[in-house]
């Protein structure tokens, strides 16, 4: 294995195995074996053989695991990992046997708290991850109120459950922890769309989450018939459509195939509608010519020349909307900018003298 002692040094062995757990009166640290130590139930996390992982595993296998692992025993037999899963993973690619952990009794509740704020420290977390952990540790929290647990029933008299988790978090406000679980409602493919940074996470919880299961199946399935993929404005109008009756994979098609050129932040995006290679570099050609003939036309409007008969033309053409939030599709737009642009012929010297300099 490849040695990577200087990202080690650099990186941090803190940074690599997590903080140190508060260690309770009677915790003792064992040597479990590898075979006995298995997953959180449901567990949000993902555990990847990345970078990180490989050199998590170098650490191991030169020092062994410095920061003990938090497991639970099992009724069926050997122990739970409560946190401590990257680092069982790293002790199997290091060749170990055993793993040091640090053994508790504990309830549901708890373990599922320690599990999820054990991992929240990990520098890069998927949208998916937080959505998952935080409906987990929010539904526990709840339960230890319930439960008249002093520490959480205080807290919960001044803020709500998901206040207090977002504090903890590090999330800006309770609603940031609503959106976040809202994403479990999303079937696989939407979800790892949100991961890829495809759909964001606001689109996703706000609209798409709103739509039932087999309306999102629909969606998708139109999605891949066709090749569309649905911009924040659709998205809000499928929101809108699963809401009236007649839900169908008709109506969907219907929304989807309007061309809406905006990104993931509702600002035009041409180059989105068109492959790479010599197509795409003409449309964006024909856009920077567009706003030059914008510029100009301003000029001539405002100045003492009377406008000339193409000017005329021109702004009779001004229908085009370039920069209005029609629906009008990018081919649309440069097939009408094309024949603006024949009914404007090569400028005049006077008209050249008024051009602004770019």
């Amino acid at each position: 294995m490849k040695s990577s002692a200087a990202k080690i040094q650099v990186t941090g062995l803190g940074a690599l195995f997590g903080e140190a757990p508060a260690q309770a009166a009677g915790d003792q640290i064992k040597e479990i074996p590898l075979a006995e130590l298995h997953p959180f139930k449901d567990h949000p996390f993902h555990v990847v053989d990345d970078e990180k992982m490989q050199e998590m595993a170098e650490s191991v296998a030169q020092y062994g695991v410095l920061v003990p692992g938090i497991v639970r025993p099992r009724q069926e037999g050997g122990y739970e990992i409560v946190a401590g899963h990257r680092r069982r993973r790293a002790s199997e690619l290091a060749d170990k046997e055993t793993m040091p952990v640090i053994v508790r009794d504990m309830d549901d509740d708890e373990a599922t708290i320690i599990m999820v704020d054990s991992n929240l420290q990990r520098e890069k977390i998927l949208p998916s991850e937080k959505a998952f952990a935080y409906k987990m540790k929010l539904e526990a929290m709840k339960h230890q109120g319930e439960r008249g647990n002093p520490t959480c029933a205080r807290a919960v008299h001044k803020l709500k459950s998901r206040d207090i988790l977002a504090q903890q978090a590090g999330e800006k406000s309770g609603m940031a922890i609503t959106r976040y679980i809202s994403l479990t409602r999303l079937i696989e493919p939407f979800l790892q769309y949100v991961d890829e940074g495809k759909i964001s996470v606001n689109c996703a919880a706000d609209y798409l989450s709103a739509l039932s299961e087999k309306q999102q199946r629909d969606v998708k399935l139109v999605m891949t018939s066709t090749g569309l993929f649905p911009s924040p404005k659709q998205m809000a109008e499928l929101k809108e459509y699963s809401r009236a009756d007649g839900w169908n994979a008709e109506g969907v098609h219907e929304i989807l195939k309007v061309q809406d050129n905006t990104g993931k932040d509702g600002k035009l995006d041409v180059l989105k509608a068109f492959p790479e290679g010599d197509e795409r570099k003409a449309i964006n050609a024909v856009f920077d010519e567009l706003i030059v003939e914008l510029k100009r036309k301003q000029i001539l409007t405002h100045s003492d020349t009377t406008p000339s008969l193409r000017t005329q033309e021109f702004k009779e053409n001004e229908q085009l909307s370039f920069f209005s939030g029609e629906r009008v599709s990018v081919v649309e737009r440069v097939t009408t900018i094309k024949q603006a642009r024949k009914a404007n012929p090569p400028l005049t010297a006077l008209e050249k003298s008024h051009e602004p300099r770019l």
